[in-house]
């Protein structure tokens, strides 16, 4: 049963599902956007976030699955919307060690985004310790460090951009 699961999945590569390579400082057309990707300069494998042209001089920035690298300013500086994780609330630092995992707190992000003049702060990535309150927690530890409008998703909620 396993073995034909996997091949009826397999029959949507290059047919819902593309898979395109990609290079640091490369820009592409996805959706109608072009899109620039580049290397987070993970030291773990290599990683890419990507910088989307939302039109009218607006930008959407995905800084990828680690915390935001210097060399990501040209891509995140002034963005409409950026996209980071946020492995857990500040004040919960030495209870998930998100620096020992390659990630970052909510006040990091938070203070990245004001640094950054970011308008819409979108976090990521969290510990789910605690969803029902972590929505609550996050904004609260956030509003503290950033006055932009910061948003907390929950898994399958949508954003109309």
């Amino acid at each position: 049963m396993r073995k034909n699961y996997c091949l009826r999945k397999k029959r949507f590569i290059d047919d819902r599902l593309h898979l395109v390579e990609v290079h640091d400082g490369e820009t592409m057309n996805v959706i109608g956007h072009d899109v620039t990707f580049f290397d987070i300069q993970s030291t773990k494998a290599k990683q890419y976030g990507f910088c989307m042209d939302l039109g009218h001089g607006k930008k959407l920035t995905c800084c990828g699955d680690e915390p935001y690298d210097d060399c990501e300013e040209k891509y995140a500086r002034n963005s409409e919307w950026l996209l980071h994780e946020a492995f857990c609330l500040y004040s919960e630092r030495d209870i998930f060690e998100p620096y020992e995992k390659h990630h970052s707190t909510v006040k990091d992000a938070c203070e990245l985004s004001k640094k950054l003049n970011i308008r819409n702060l979108l976090l990521y990535h969290t510990e789910d310790k605690n969803l029902n309150e972590r929505k609550k927690l996050y904004l609260e530890e956030g509003s503290q460090y950033y006055s932009g409008n910061l948003y907390i998703p929950d898994d399958l909620e949508t954003f109309e951009l």
